[in-house]
């Protein structure tokens, strides 16, 4: 079975300390990611790079920042913005496919499905933040789509919830995904398991 990595929102809102969207254990969870591209590079399997980016002026919005009725006066990922550029330690290979996203899901409004059947893959496996918002939404949407689905929950990130740790809240969502979207690996897990064939 074909298979690509989507890495999602690897960009400086989430890894930079100063963020209100930091996310305390972004360090090894890039890490984990980038042994990821490194064992998809190496095999020459398709890479995804996908970040999330809204223009200046909130046009392409929609209803991101205002879920609840009321719209936020100021948002986040602004084109141009430094918490939009991918993190530095992030490896971007060579030949990897970078898209830009305005939603949660990297199917929704991009040429990300249309890439992927292009290149016949049958499997995604989805790392990079956050764990419950961007990964999980894709992971679910390709799921809908007919994709097999991996999701390497340690090489994904969140903040959390004011309820929820990082670590609990991971674990929320591996169960989730488990119960009828996907498998849920550790890096080693999936690297071990993987045919590169």
């Amino acid at each position: 079975m074909k298979s690509a990595l989507i890495v999602i929102d690897a960009q400086n809102v989430y890894t930079d300390s100063e963020s209100e969207m930091f996310c305390k254990d972004s360090a090894r969870t890039l890490k984990r990611v980038n042994e990821l591209i490194n064992a998809f590079r190496d095999a020459n399997r398709p890479i995804f790079l996908i970040r999330h980016i809204h223009n200046r002026d909130g046009s392409d919005l929609g209803r991101m920042f205002d879920f609840s009725g009321e719209a936020e006066e100021d948002f986040n990922f602004k084109e141009g913005d430094v918490e939009v550029e991918y993190d530095a330690r992030l490896i971007q290979p060579e030949g990897a496919t970078e898209i830009t996203k305005t939603r949660y899901s990297a199917f929704v409004g991009t040429k990300l499905e249309t890439a992927l059947r292009r290149q016949k893959i049958e499997h995604v496996v989805i790392c990079g933040f956050m764990t419950n918002f961007c990964c999980e939404s894709t992971a679910r949407n390709a799921h809908d789509i007919d994709f097999h689905v991996t999701f390497i929950t340690e090489a994904t990130g969140t903040p959390g919830t004011e309820n929820l740790s990082e670590s609990e809240l991971r674990k929320c969502v591996s169960e989730s995904i488990e119960a009828g979207i996907g498998r849920v690996l550790s890096t080693r897990q999936f690297l071990k398991q993987w045919d590169r064939t």
